[in-house]
């Protein structure tokens, strides 16, 4: 085997207890997109999914040695914004792994965190080769090689100098371009499903995002994601989605340097919904950052999913600001059930700060109302802990999530992301960040947000986990849930919220 892609099992340090039921298990989309790539220009590929079977360390190592790969390559990267950090969890404790044993392999990490900081990747003991941005081209001529005396050679990968027998030396390479909008048909030409585990049918290893199903487990597998575009053409100071198009090695680069979008066709979206439905997925999330920004793109592709008539339940992402009420009616038709609002924060201020003023000011509550008249419901995204807030700030955002009363909210902690230019801004005014990578998540034991202008990481932690806790026991919350998807919905809502997360910072 040539290469197998590897996406690491790090649940159980990033979700704690919910990662036994509630979290989402999601198809390792890079490792997907990457294996059909290879795939398609000869290599022989393989696809290791240690989150999706929960395989322990010692039945990863012996699944790469069975396999025999030239290339053992994490793939460090998710949908969630932070999942690339995340995810060296379980990359590093695995790649050390790897090292400690026999196996005779070069361990390559590609993904976020590493577009993010290469240099720092590269250096760990257990790597032998980083992939810049997406890695598509840089891991073709890679392949190709020897991996050995002729990387010098590869645009786009950093490696260790072998020269040097005491001292392997870290070298960046020339950076690679990422795939140009006129060869995303051809250079990432599908998803490599049949590659993936199943237990008794494809998918069925997978599960959807609980409220996804309406809050009902039996309707969580088969499960899918798919994105129809890549990138995002903004750059919000808290977000580092676009860090995995960077095409520049500078040291002071962040995500907002590399803002743009590139679309696959139609056709090409509309094959591999096929193949989905064919394998008898339902449940499908629509991953793209702005799927509902570009309505010359979208259009073709849910037109095409109301002909073919699937039957999907599907998510995707919008901002308050881009929503058309003229396309309402077709998300709902198409089986757009839900629809993902970046709304942030309640204080308007504290928002454009955060933004660079991206947002047109809208009025969320009548985006909202607009949307649930066509029987779309809503996720709703608060985040607390930016810079300018404060306890009234904060508390304005949870007014808000409570007036507003959607099907689902996601309330998470500030945090500089590395790759964001809010970490970025962090490292030059010496902001306390984490010294861990779990630290980096959203819901694991040692996770750190930062420090406010007037509060500090633990008192916006307490406040996220307080208002979580406020929102999910609120009568008028259930209620909803119970009108909406039924009775036993709402007691399984009554038992997820019994799950209290232990956090090392509010003394655990």
């Amino acid at each position: 085997m040539d290469a197998i892609f590897i996406n690491p099992d790090s649940s159980e340090k990033a979700y704690q207890a919910l990662a036994e039921t509630y979290s989402a298990i999601e198809p390792p989309t890079w490792s997907l997109l990457l294996a059909e790539s290879c795939r398609s220009k000869g290599f022989e590929v393989g696809i290791l999914d240690c989150d999706a079977e929960r395989l322990s360390l010692e039945q990863a190592v012996s699944r790469v040695a069975e396999a025999k790969p030239r290339l053992a390559l994490m793939v460090v990267y998710g949908q969630n914004p932070n999942s690339g950090t995340t995810s060296m969890i379980g990359a590093v404790a695995l790649a050390t792994a790897l090292k400690e044993s026999s196996i005779n392999t070069v361990i390559g990490f590609v993904g976020s965190h590493t577009s993010a900081l290469p240099m720092e990747v590269l250096q760990l003991d257990c790597v032998d080769i980083i992939l810049l941005n997406e890695g598509v081209y840089a891991l073709h001529n890679l392949l190709k090689s020897n991996l050995s005396s002729d990387l010098s050679s590869i645009r786009g990968i950093g490696f260790k100098d072998r020269s040097n027998a005491n001292k392997r030396e870290p070298i960046l390479n020339d950076p690679e371009s990422v795939v140009p909008q006129s060869h995303m048909d051809f250079d990432l030409p599908g998803y490599a499903w049949d590659l993936l585990p199943f237990k008794e049918k494809p998918l069925d290893l997978y599960r959807a995002h609980f409220w996804h199903a309406g809050f009902s487990h039996d309707k969580r597998t088969p499960f899918a994601a798919l994105y129809t575009s890549l990138g995002c053409n903004f750059g919000c100071d808290f977000c580092m989605i676009n860090i995995v198009n960077r095409a520049d090695s500078s040291p002071d680069i962040n995500a907002s340097h590399s803002r743009g979008m590139r679309f696959w066709s139609p056709e090409w979206v509309g094959r591999e919904m096929k193949k989905l439905a064919d394998l008898g997925v339902k449940t499908l999330r629509i991953s793209d950052e702005m799927f509902c920004l570009n309505k010359k793109y979208y259009t073709p592709i849910l037109n095409d999913v109301v002909d073919q008539d699937y039957g999907f339940n599907m998510w995707a992402y919008t901002r308050v600001d881009t929503v058309r009420s003229d396309a309402l009616e077709l998300f709902k038709k198409a089986g757009i059930n839900w629809l993902a609002l970046g709304i942030e924060a309640g204080n308007q201020s504290v928002r454009q700060e955060v933004s660079k003023g991206s947002f047109k000011e809208v009025n969320i509550r009548d985006v909202c109302s607009n949307i649930e008249e066509y029987g779309v419901y809503l996720i709703n995204n608060y985040i607390f802990g930016f810079p300018d807030d404060n306890f009234d700030t904060m508390q304005e955002t949870l007014d808000l999530a409570l007036e507003l009363n959607s099907e689902m909210a996601n309330m998470y902690p500030c945090q500089a992301l590395p790759g964001s230019p809010m970490y970025h801004l962090a490292k030059k005014n010496h902001w306390n960040l984490p010294d861990s990578y779990e630290g980096y998540a959203f819901l694991s034991y040692e996770s750190e947000p930062l420090e406010t202008n007037f509060l500090s990481a633990a008192e916006v932690l307490k406040f996220r986990d307080d208002a979580w806790q406020t929102y999910f026991t609120s009568p008028s919350y259930l209620a909803l849930v119970e009108k909406r998807f039924g009775v036993q919905e709402r007691v399984n809502v009554e038992e997820m919220s019994k799950l209290k997360l232990k956090r090392k910072l509010l003394g655990d």
